[in-house]
């Protein structure tokens, strides 16, 4: 009622002073004249939420909100990286780190190798006929099997 009363008196008075007085922004008036038009682009956030969870679901959660910024961006999304991080944060969005592979074995070393006495053979014909040493996360040093431990030998050499 305000813009066509503007747009009525458009001719005796100026648009800054008429929407002054009436309250109203020469913006409002303008996309008004233009035939109602919004134009605004930015999203509310769970409108931006639904390519958020897309975009995480189809990178099987690897991508941060840096790298979601921009493929936001890149789909026509406007986005700060800020309100990505807070919306991740807030809805537990997070991206998963690849775990580093860490060599923890030296091949290629000149020191000898010890020779396969057990063979493999974790169950001999009678108790205390085989035993092996055990050097692992202990802190007293190497753990002595015998056959009578066939069990627990077995579980140390499938690691």
């Amino acid at each position: 009622m305000k813009y066509a009363w503007i747009d009525a008196q458009r001719h005796n008075f100026g648009l800054d002073e008429m929407c002054r007085m009436l309250d109203v922004s020469e913006s409002g008036y303008r996309a008004w004249k233009q035939g109602g038009k919004p134009c605004r682009k930015r999203l509310t956030d769970a409108q931006m939420l639904v390519p958020i969870r897309a975009i995480h679901a189809e990178f099987k959660g690897s991508y941060g909100s840096p790298r979601m910024v921009r493929e936001l961006r890149l789909r026509g999304f406007p986005a700060s990286k800020e309100r990505v991080e807070r919306l991740m944060q807030e809805n537990g969005i997070k991206a998963k780190h690849k775990r580093r592979f860490k060599v923890t074995t030296d091949s290629k070393h000149n020191l000898p190798v010890a020779p396969n006495l057990l063979e493999r053979n974790f169950t001999p014909k009678t108790p205390n006929q085989v035993w092996t040493p055990t050097c692992g996360r202990q802190r007293a040093g190497c753990i002595w099997l015998s056959s009578s431990t066939c069990s627990t030998a077995k579980w140390w050499a499938g690691r």
